[in-house]
């Protein structure tokens, strides 16, 4: 009898401590990897663009992103082992804890350099927007797949449209217009993955095209100021609009790329980002400075692991195990891959000077711990998603 009673409790136990392991061989270790690569060669690009930004403590800035990285390891555990179905069951919490977010910057935020963006938690200022990338899709996700029935009429595309437009709105007024745009792209990626037509996406994206033109030209003939000069400027790609003001990020930024050739000037000679030429060097125009001291081939391996964390999330999308958990690795990555191609892009005058942080490598904690919780996110849905039979997760 004792030993009947015993023998349920031991292979009870064996179960429990076998879960935990089956789960960890169902992460996407390549993911994780790439992930891990990207921190810390953000962290070896950092301490180049920053090792004279502070005299007499070359690794300031480094010590306190890997900090953020740590922060950010916490946020990743936590967004892998919380189930993504639990934002789907309460998406309305998620959306209010996004607005909430964006509300309390305009409360407990100080203005920096004109803008309301950061709340000062003593050991580190704090970018709700950043975060709220996140739960963004969790919540709009979540609304839509509760209509997946009507996901393709106007109404419901209009209705999720219109719950987008809040926060992204609160983000503009801060004002911070590439996080508005990173919103943007994310909204239209969770429509993409839910499956409205593309007709209605053409639509969409047109009127978007004409609402743009109207801020831009129609409205200014008009005498109505929608955006602040130098946000217009940036966003007409005009770099000799005015070389010694509104432009001259764009154009330091271009020269600092251009001089850093096959393999960089290196940090000495890197003249652009040491001798301050190139402003917010290890904010937005971080891509810039790195062009600038490791050249063609530094740049290209930061840019190569952007590519995997890409291909690795698509992968993400199709072993989803629901339809909610493709949708929010379809609009993770997507908004992703848009925040790399902005800021990519805006260093060498083809894309608009937005102000996107460059992911992994910015100097800002709040970006680095988002991206890691983004990370965290595609990989609980991987984990709890559909495996090939009899294939090991690659």
């Amino acid at each position: 009898m004792i030993e009947f009673a015993q023998q349920p409790r031991i292979r009870q136990s064996g179960r429990a401590e076998a879960a935990p392991i089956a789960f960890l061989r169902r992460l996407d270790w390549v993911l994780l990897a790439a992930a891990a690569a990207l921190v810390g060669y953000g962290l070896w690009i950092l301490s180049g663009i920053t090792r004279f930004d502070v005299p007499g403590d070359e690794s300031y800035f480094v010590v306190r992103q890997g900090i953020a990285a740590a922060i950010g390891l916490v946020g990743l555990i936590a967004a892998t082992v919380i189930p993504v179905d639990l934002a789907r069951r309460h998406w309305q919490l998620v959306y209010v804890a996004t607005l909430a977010l964006m509300i309390v910057v305009f409360v407990a935020a100080e203005t920096i350099r004109g803008s309301k963006r950061w709340v000062d938690l003593g050991f580190i200022q704090f970018q709700p927007s950043e975060l709220g990338k996140v739960l963004f899709v969790l919540a709009i996700a979540g609304f839509l797949v509760e209509r997946v029935g009507r996901a393709t009429r106007w109404r419901t595309i209009l209705t999720a449209i219109g719950l987008g437009a809040a926060p992204i709105v609160l983000v503009f007024m801060q004002p911070d217009l590439g996080t508005a745009l990173v919103y943007s792209a994310a909204l239209f990626a969770v429509l993409l993955f839910i499956g409205v037509r593309w007709r209605q996406l053409l639509t969409l994206l047109a009127i978007a095209a004409i609402g743009i033109a109207g801020v831009l030209w129609l409205l200014p003939e008009a005498g109505i100021q929608v955006l602040k000069p130098y946000q217009a400027a940036r966003l007409t790609l005009d770099p000799d609009a005015d070389p010694s003001g509104i432009t001259y990020n764009l154009n330091q930024s271009i020269t600092a790329v251009g001089s850093g050739g096959l393999t960089g000037r290196g940090v000495v000679e890197a003249s652009q980002t040491r001798l301050d030429y190139l402003p917010e060097h290890a904010t937005d125009f971080a891509f810039a400075s790195l062009a600038e001291q490791r050249g063609f081939v530094g740049s290209a391996i930061l840019l190569l692991l952007y590519l995997l964390v890409v291909w690795r999330g698509l992968r993400v999308v199709t072993v989803a195990g629901d339809l909610y958990s493709a949708v929010v690795a379809g609009g993770l990555v997507f908004a992703f891959l848009f925040q790399v191609f902005v800021n990519v892009g805006m260093t060498m005058g083809v894309a608009p000077v937005t102000g996107i942080p460059l992911p992994f490598v910015t100097v800002g904690g709040s970006s680095m711990v988002a991206n890691l919780v983004l990370i965290g996110v595609l990989q609980g849905i991987h984990a709890r998603g559909e495996q090939p039979a009899g294939r090991q997760p690659l």
